[in-house]
């Protein structure tokens, strides 16, 4: 089984300031964002797993640092949209993210963020934030050569989400 390519074994739940190509303006930054508040809907509508010996998501994926990798390239991707934010800002959404995706698949990680009706308010992310994001992220899943069925059981988990996250037209 193909598993996300992992660059170290250290594994863990703790700040890893990773490498930077550039950074993503606030309404994309928050898209981002989004997986990190997502978390607590995510954790209780998740499917169990249909065979109860089969590995949680989390270690299909290929554990903390794995995932970690995903996070850092979905942010360097999302080129120009942290734009105005600090270093601190972006380094705590960063590991918000890869927190929430250890939580929300399995992991050992514990999700501090905030609530995803609270995370958004007043945001104004908009559907075409949206779909980019998705797409980022599909982009990225691919190039780690995440298996299809992991790649499903994420969107079954955020795009759900798309309805707390972006502002309806009135």
């Amino acid at each position: 089984m193909t598993r996300i390519t992992n660059q170290s074994s250290r594994g863990g739940c703790h700040a890893q300031a990773g490498r930077r190509r550039g950074l993503p303006t606030p309404g994309a930054m928050v898209l981002i964002a989004m997986l990190a508040a997502a978390v607590p809907f995510a954790t209780a509508h998740a499917e169990p797993s249909a065979a109860a010996d089969e590995p949680v998501l989390y270690e299909r994926l290929g554990g903390y640092d794995a995932i970690a990798a995903v996070v850092d390239e979905l942010i360097a991707r999302m080129e120009g949209k942290f734009d105005g934010y600090s270093e601190h800002s972006r380094m705590r959404t960063r590991q918000l993210i890869v927190d929430f995706m250890c939580s929300a698949t399995g992991g050992p990680c514990f999700y501090a963020g905030r609530d995803i009706h609270t995370a958004h308010a007043g945001l104004g992310i908009t559907p075409a934030e949206w779909e980019a994001f998705v797409g980022v992220f599909g982009e990225v899943m691919n190039d780690f050569e995440v298996p299809a069925q992991e790649q499903e059981e994420l969107a079954t988990m955020l795009l759900p989400l798309e309805g707390d996250i972006v502002v309806q037209s009135r």
